[in-house]
């Protein structure tokens, strides 16, 4: 049974992302996609969605109605309050809503980034290769925009069933890196304060990148020359002339002229994407075999 959703209250920059728009960076257009992707597979899961396109909230949540229809909803991703006309339910989860029914997320004690996955397939047209909203590029999504209240969303006939739920455990501790194709321009008494130095995420971060406090000075006094520019990835922590860490995430520019000193590892990206402003963290280096073995693993 096909569905037609309607955006009652959305949040800053809750997007449509799918699985995200790959092999595009020498056009210079970065793959989006999920910023927790082992959420927005849960919530998938949940769902019954199987590869399809859903919703990404960012921390105030999101509410909507059903107009017409009916679809299944998973929900997934940092710890969020949901409420279906009113009624608490667990998070993450899952539930069939029909005409009339109402939908409202909103601010839990965790994370930034939650998810809504639908059983059905959401109709939006295909911008190379993917549904994935790319707000920098104007890509995607609804008209390459961030949600607004009073959009409708139309899902096509079909539903999935529920698959199995596989949940990584949380991991603790550091942020595991490997090192970056700058890490020999930094002195070597940076690179041995680099690791396990504090740093704080700052309010200074969207689908873009994540600014961090360089808690213990790691950086103070450097003077960091710019490079020529060269492609980057998600992860890639790089460091600004004035000595300020960036961290990279899915929207990231196609190229970067500051020195890089490492990129987080997939295993681990997930979790940082997560970790809020004031929220303190160290880094760990790892090999690339590590790294690898973590993916093949499946803790991404």
């Amino acid at each position: 049974m096909s569905a037609l959703v309607r955006i009652v209250r959305a949040g800053p920059l809750a997007t449509i992302q799918d699985a995200g728009r790959h092999g595009l960076l020498a056009h210079g257009i970065s793959a989006s996609g999920p910023m927790d992707q082992g959420a927005f597979r849960q919530a998938g899961a949940l769902a019954g969605a199987g590869s399809g396109a859903g919703i990404e909230m960012t921390r105030a949540g999101l509410d909507l109605v059903i107009e017409t229809g009916a679809v299944r909803i998973g929900w997934a991703g940092g710890a969020f309050a949901v409420r279906i006309n009113g009624a608490a339910l667990g998070w993450p989860g899952a539930a069939r809503l029909s005409a009339g029914d109402l939908l409202s997320v909103t601010p839990g004690s965790a994370g930034n980034y939650g998810y809504l996955r639908f059983g059905a397939r959401l109709d939006l047209p295909d911008v190379l290769g993917s549904l994935s909203t790319n707000m920098r590029a104007r890509l995607g999504g609804l008209e390459g925009r961030a949600l607004a209240a009073g959009d409708r969303l139309r899902f096509e006939d079909g539903a999935g069933e529920p698959g199995p739920i596989a949940t990584a455990p949380v991991e603790d501790g550091p942020i595991r890196f490997i090192r970056g194709l700058h890490w020999e321009r930094f002195s070597v008494q940076v690179q041995s304060q680099f690791v396990g130095a504090r740093f704080r995420i700052s309010p200074a971060m969207d689908r873009m990148g994540v600014r961090l406090a360089d808690e213990d000075g790691v950086f103070g006094g450097q003077s960091i020359l710019s490079l020529v520019s060269d492609p980057v990835l998600p992860g890639d922590i790089q460091i600004l002339g004035d000595g300020t860490p960036i961290v990279l995430m899915r929207d990231h520019q196609p190229t970067g002229g500051y020195p890089r000193i490492g990129t987080i590892i997939g295993a681990d990206l997930d979790r940082f994407a997560q970790m809020r402003p004031g929220s303190v963290l160290a880094f760990e280096p790892v090999s690339v075999d590590h790294a690898h073995r973590l993916l093949r693993s499946g803790q991404t």
